[in-house]
């Protein structure tokens, strides 16, 4: 006999699915319209000169960066913050899953890895600068550097706190090694290693933006420090507006990856929330 859930919706279902998805949008665009809102009535009451009026700051983003400037200046820099991004994700998870499955070698490289962990990361930049000098090849460097270190340690605690119980089954089973780390180790670590990838993401857009403000001669770093350096605010204001979408760019895509790579971990909570 076999046995089957239907999932067909009922009506009454499929409107509460509607009005989820209502007040999801509702949230997600009501409190941006509201401080749009705010700063308008801030411009009008703070000197404009500080703090131009949304419609303002719009024209000078177009202006800006709706150009020449688009190809000189963006792309160079989201193209240095991707391959930056891709290779901290990739050494982290590497470098991470092997210290964490060798214990001696996670002990032998713990207070190494506290001792950079409590680093600033932007002190690090001068270093790596005078080692490489001021070009792209250090920017990315930079941020790489910076970046590593949440996906890293994240890795290494996913995979150190594989359950044990799970990890006997495997082998009882005569998983190759192989085996066991591709059908156990990392998924069983993959929500602790996703959570790491997203803080990357942010440190990673902060080092960018650092290591252009003083060690660059183009990019949107270097850009803002020139407008706010000529008194430009409204193009200054309009760049950091432009790494704000970058940063909401990179949290929708981090998104659509984690709902795809964690489908078994939402599936689970949301039977544990039923």
């Amino acid at each position: 006999m076999t046995l089957y859930t239907s999932t067909v919706r009922t009506p009454r279902q499929k409107s509460r699915v509607w009005a989820k998805l209502g007040e999801s949008t509702l949230y997600a665009i009501g409190l941006p319209i509201l401080l749009l809102v705010v700063w308008g009535i801030w411009g009008t009451l703070a000197p404009a000169q500080f703090f131009p009026s949304p419609f303002t700051i719009y024209e000078a983003f177009v202006d800006t960066w709706v150009g020449p400037a688009f190809l000189t200046d963006v792309l160079p820099s989201v193209a240095r913050l991707a391959i930056a991004i891709v290779l901290a994700v990739a050494i982290g998870i590497a470098a991470g899953t092997i210290i964490g499955l060798t214990r001696w070698l996670r002990e032998l490289l713990e207070p190494m890895l506290e001792f950079f962990r409590a680093i600033p990361p932007p002190v690090l930049i001068p270093v790596i600068a005078a080692l490489l000098g001021t070009n792209p090849t250090m920017q990315v460097v930079v941020i790489v550097a910076g970046s590593l270190w949440p996906v890293l340690l994240n890795t290494i605690e996913g995979v150190r706190s594989t359950d044990a119980a799970m990890t006997e089954t495997a082998r009882s089973f005569a998983l190759t090694r192989s085996e066991r780390l591709f059908n156990l180790v990392l998924p069983a670590a993959s929500p602790r290693i996703m959570a790491g990838v997203r803080q990357t993401l942010s440190v990673a857009l902060i080092m960018m933006v650092i290591s252009e403000l003083f060690y660059a001669s183009a990019g949107l770093g270097y850009q803002i420090k020139f407008f706010q350096t000529n008194y430009l605010i409204a193009e200054m204001w309009s760049g950091i507006v432009l790494l704000g979408l970058i940063g909401v760019l990179l949290s929708i895509i981090f998104s659509i990856v984690e709902r795809r790579v964690l489908r078994w971990y939402h599936g689970i909570k949301e039977v544990e929330r039923a």
